[in-house]
């Protein structure tokens, strides 16, 4: 069983995950006609309170039931939107494309919240005392709880290899630093710079341009990749 303090670290830092992810919604002025809401930061705000919550029981929001209920519609929205890319970008999308990590990441959720067992003592993951809820939980059908180990890992590495093709980018470079925005341009590793919603919705300086580029959207999504990886480990 890990320490409560490292549980609590990566509680934190979800929760600063869920906080970078709801601020980048606001910066998109979600009230404009023309803004663009990603579905992208959305997942991430969820995810970073669900997750946070999972690791500290004190930060518990929802019940199992909910979050199943949440992430099962994730879940199936980046299933839609993986099949979509797969028809317009071939099979590449699959492995490669913008929401193939989401939709890893969303059914990895929700299979925890269906999957997680309660403890010897019959508690389960919302009535625990202690600050470590994650390390005292198990879950059913641990070889898929490997399984999506493996590729949450295989995803990580993925990511951080698009990071440092981002910051190499001459296109997401110009747009971060407030330049025109290139609309369906990609990075060097095939992504586009419409993930994130300052291309579509027009350029931006200064913190707002560095909150809305892609890589912090692939920041966060590699700070909750490593968490939810530790998670699964702990609780197979």
């Amino acid at each position: 069983m890990p320490p409560a303090w490292l549980t609590d670290i990566f509680a934190a830092l979800m929760l600063a995950v869920a906080a970078v992810s709801a601020a980048r919604l606001v910066a998109a002025r979600p009230w404009r006609r023309d803004a663009v809401i990603t579905d992208t930061d959305i997942a991430h705000l969820l995810m970073g309170v669900a997750m946070a919550g999972m690791l500290a029981s004190g930060l518990v929001t929802l019940s199992n039931t909910a979050w199943a209920a949440v992430f099962a519609v994730l879940t199936a929205w980046f299933a839609v939107r993986v099949v979509r890319d797969a028809r317009a970008n071939g099979v590449g999308a699959l492995a490669g494309g913008h929401c193939a990590p989401h939709l890893v990441h969303s059914a990895a959720m929700l299979y925890i919240f269906l999957a997680v067992t309660t403890t010897s003592d019959g508690s389960g993951m919302a009535g625990m005392s202690g600050s470590s809820a994650v390390s005292m939980q198990l879950l059913s059908v641990p070889t898929l709880a490997f399984v999506f180990a493996l590729i949450l890992i295989g995803y990580t590495a993925w990511d951080l290899d698009q990071l440092s093709g981002y910051r190499h980018s001459p296109a997401v470079a110009l747009a971060t630093a407030g330049g025109p925005a290139l609309a369906g341009a990609t990075t060097s590793g095939g992504l586009s710079t419409g993930d994130s919603p300052a291309s579509p919705a027009g350029s931006r300086s200064g913190a707002a341009g560095f909150l809305l580029s892609p890589s912090v959207t692939v920041g966060c999504r590699i700070a909750m990749g490593i968490t939810m990886t530790l998670m699964l480990f702990l609780m197979i």
